[in-house]
């Protein structure tokens, strides 16, 4: 068995040195071509100014509806009248008064 397995391996060396190569093919790079940039020409013209428009203002709604008056109240009871009072003392006659009136 160690005879076989050395006589195949040696076999398929052969038959695949024996295959014919094609022959290498060198592709030489294209030559890169650099573009120099010539002066800066004229300036261009200045565009038109854009339109400035202002929009719609929106609808107003509708004012809702004014309520009910409410109903006027109950008028509240008159309340009883109070107690008469104590009757006070008649008053004294003046006596010695001075009074003294200031001068301007």
């Amino acid at each position: 068995m160690k005879y076989s397995i050395l006589s195949v391996a040696l076999l398929a060396a052969l038959g695949l040195s024996a295959c014919e190569r094609p022959a290498a093919v060198v592709v030489a790079p294209s030559p890169t071509v650099v573009a120099v940039p010539g002066p800066a020409g004229a300036p261009g013209a200045t565009g038109a100014t854009g339109e400035v428009t202002k929009g719609d203002t929106g609808a107003t709604g509708n004012t809702g509806a004014t309520g009910n008056t409410g109903a006027p109240g109950y008028t509240g009871a008159t309340g009883a009248t109070g107690a008469e009072g104590e009757k006070g003392d008649r008053g004294r006659t003046g006596g010695d008064t001075v009074v003294i009136v200031p001068t301007k």
